[in-house]
């Protein structure tokens, strides 16, 4: 048993790093050392970490059964490099952008072990060497700052006990005045820096010296609460419960977390009102945003259309002439009302004839040489509107035209969106500040149509828009019940509305063309090993289906061994040959040839929550891979790599507004807190020519079983009706 006093001190230079955790700072690297052999293995924690610089560490020798002899670091300390052939792996590591391995030799060798100098105080000679020229020069010299000022910031986050992914975005958000802001008020974090959550900033506001009694901790912890209860779809929460979860967080006494609250109200971040007659504390930002949507729907709702009235009678026969349909008598009546009402909802399930309803009015308004704009939250499923309809449908983002240098959008009330009809699709995705944001670009004399499917998933984001203004029953709604004949004959439709209607989805179908199955399978390897057969061989080969782009694994949580993170490793694996020779950023792999998904909406680079491409190269020199979404490449920088994630599989919650050739949906007892009916009924009306449901039969019946739908605190179906 080693003691205290049998520390042995190493040093050397780094060779390779094995692995690296930037939360944790854990690293395996593989170092030359003096007076050895072969290099040593040494483990332990460092903020960053490159090859070719010389570290010095303390610790004891270890034997691993798996990896033999290890040195195990309680300290350790990296050091820029001293010796040329370090200096010369250091700047080729891929550590400064701009230097590969190619450039780093040509640097070394002009100006050997002066380089670091020569970036840091005359960049005007580095263009001297062959190939630099001055814009490499200028970004060789930039990035050097940039990765000093990150050092820096990793190396204090670190000492102050958090981990350090986030500290390139945190430089990027604050630059140079970083460490300033964070150590005059490190909750500032937790509001500005998505991924650093209110636990990081109080670690740091306890080392700091922020007293765990301080009002400026409870206003922080309030208002973390309510902010958090937003991601669970929430506008605001009962005080009683904002003041227990509070308490809880912050193990306080509830009479500061009360002060704390009445301080945010007279600062007026927060609000407070009734809800179902329970006082309730709501988001100032979201208490306006529901209070001014409801305002504007009620005052459309009492509007006159602006075009002339229609003879139903006479257009709705060259409608269906025109179009080749013959319209159900439910969907004539819709029409009308569509054109007598500048407000409208068209909500129904799979197979309803919503399509066919929204194409036949269209063809009606366009008679009108009506100026018709269509719009969807995600790329995709604009792209499934443009598609049904023939016309040219966007993102909300990109009709609102955002505004990247300011936040927010150009389109508003000053400058409105120039259309006469305006059709908004899968609205039950639509949160309330993106809903308040089309209102309020809305031109005063157009008319609106919501189109979704009630029964769906909420939207991720806050609110319940379609739910609220359904529920109402203020606004003039039109509500598709009937299958039509054709839509009857798939099973992936008549099993959608038996998973509605609480009915288990029909297991037992064993013929040829079907396009539903469920496949029974054990948690553990039996689902994984069925799932990956599946993908790889069966549903290619018979039903002639690319497995990477047609394929897409929907699974209930992110968490577990049959959740959307580990499916993900293992598809990587076996459907990217690729796979291999990737870069490891933010704790995954990424490959030319992945399958990947946008995490969060990137304004800059018009590409949103939800999109899905494909990594087209990787440029480790420039530090840049590039991924083509929808037939249009982008450019992405490392640092942002922490915006997407691989996308064989992903959560129910993040396929809405998208539908896939076929879809594949893990279902076990793992994922018991999130099976709700609503859960599955999303996941299969996904699915276009194939759904597979794969798992246990008591997990799926739990879920179809399930009658209870997250409830959200929202206020917009008082407001309508007050």
């Amino acid at each position: 048993m080693k003691h205290q006093n049998d520390k042995e001190y190493l040093s050397g230079t780094i060779e390779r790093i094995t692995y690296h955790n930037a939360d944790n700072g854990f690293c395996v690297i593989r170092v030359k050392v003096k007076g050895h052999k072969d290099l040593v293995t040494v483990t332990g924690n460092v903020p960053s970490v490159s090859a070719g610089e010389y570290i010095k560490c303390s610790g004891i020798w270890h034997n691993d059964r798996n990896h033999g002899k290890q040195f195990k670091a309680d300290f350790l300390k990296s050091l820029p490099p001293e010796t040329l052939e370090g200096i010369e792996r250091y700047l080729g590591s891929g550590l400064i952008k701009g230097i590969g391995a190619h450039f780093a030799k040509r640097l070394v060798s002009a100006f050997g072990d002066k380089v670091f100098e020569v970036i840091e105080n005359k960049p005007n000679l580095l263009s001297t060497v062959e190939g630099i020229g001055k814009i490499r020069a200028q970004s060789i010299c930039s990035n050097w700052q940039d990765q000093k000022i990150i050092r820096e910031i990793m190396v204090f986050l670190q000492s102050h006990g958090v981990g350090t992914t986030r500290a390139t975005r945190i430089y990027k958000t604050y630059g140079e005045k970083a460490i300033e802001v964070v150590s005059q008020n490190p909750y500032q974090l937790a509001k500005d820096i998505r991924g650093i959550g209110f636990v990081s900033a109080d670690t740091i506001a306890g080392n700091l010296g922020i007293a765990k009694d301080s009002l400026v901790r409870a206003r922080a912890g309030v208002a973390h609460v309510l902010l958090e209860a937003t991601s669970d779809g929430h506008c605001g929460l009962p005080q009683e419960i904002l003041v227990q979860n509070s308490a809880k967080l912050l193990e306080i006494e509830k009479d500061l977390i009360e002060l704390a609250i009445a301080e945010e109200i007279k600062l007026k971040s927060l609000v407070t009102d009734t809800l179902n007659n329970i006082n309730t504390i709501f988001l100032a930002s979201y208490y306006v945003y529901e209070k001014n949507i409801a305002k504007i729907l009620l005052n459309l709702a009492k509007s006159p259309v602006s075009w002339d009235k229609t003879d139903t009678a006479t257009i709705i026969p060259l409608v269906e002439k025109e179009l080749n349909i013959s319209l159900a008598e439910s969907q004539k009546v819709a029409i009308e009302k569509a054109l007598d009402n500048r407000l409208m909802v068209i909500t129904g399930g799979p197979g309803t004839g919503k399509t066919t309803l929204v194409n036949s009015l269209l063809k009606t308004l366009a008679a009108k040489k009506l100026n018709i704009k269509l719009c969807a939250p995600t790329g995709r499923a604009a792209k499934r509107l443009s598609e049904s309809t023939g016309l040219e449908a966007t993102t909300i983002h990109r009709l609102l035209e955002i505004d990247p240098a300011y936040g927010g959008f150009k389109r508003n009330e000053e400058s409105p969106l120039s259309c006469d009809y305006l059709v908004i699709d899968e609205t039950s995705m639509v949160d309330v500040p993106l809903f308040y944001s089309l209102l309020k670009a809305l031109p005063l004399h157009s008319a609106l149509l919501l189109v979704g499917d009630v029964d769906q998933l909420p939207s991720v984001g806050a609110g319940q828009v379609l739910k609220d203004i359904i529920s109402s029953k203020v606004i003039s709604t039109v509500q598709l019940t009937e299958i039509f004949r054709q839509a009857a004959t798939s099973n992936i439709i008549t099993n959608a509305h038996r998973v509605n209607h609480g009915i288990l989805p029909n297991m037992q179908i064993t013929r040829e063309e079907s396009d539903f199955y469920f496949v029974e399978a054990e948690h553990g390897d039996d689902i994984i090993n069925k799932i990956i057969t599946m993908v790889k061989d069966r549903i290619p080969k018979r039903f002639n289906l690319n497995p990477i782009q047609d394929i897409q694994l929907l699974c209930p949580m992110q968490r577990g061994g049959a959740g959307a993170r580990s499916l993900n490793i293992e598809l990587q694996k076996v459907l990217n040959p690729n796979h291999t020779n990737g870069i490891v950023k933010f704790g995954q792999i990424f490959a030319v040839g992945d399958k990947i998904m946008q995490t969060e909406n990137n304004y800059d680079k018009e590409v949103y929550n939800g999109d899905i491409g494909i990594i087209k190269a990787i440029n480790e020199q420039d530090q840049e891979i590039i991924i083509n979404f929808y037939n249009r490449d982008v450019n992405y920088d490392y640092t942002d790599l922490d915006q997407i994630t691989l996308a064989y599989a992903t959560t129910i919650h993040k396929s809405q507004g998208s539908e896939y050739p076929a879809v594949i949906i893990p279902i076990t007892m793992q994922s018991y807190m999130m099976l709700r009916r609503n859960l599955i009924y999303t996941a299969i009306t996904r699915g276009k020519k194939l759904v597979v449901i794969i798992g246990q039969k008591k997990a799926l019946a739990m879920a179809v079983k399930d009658t209870t739908s997250s409830h959200r605190y929202s206020k917009l179906r008082e407001w309508l009706v007050a």
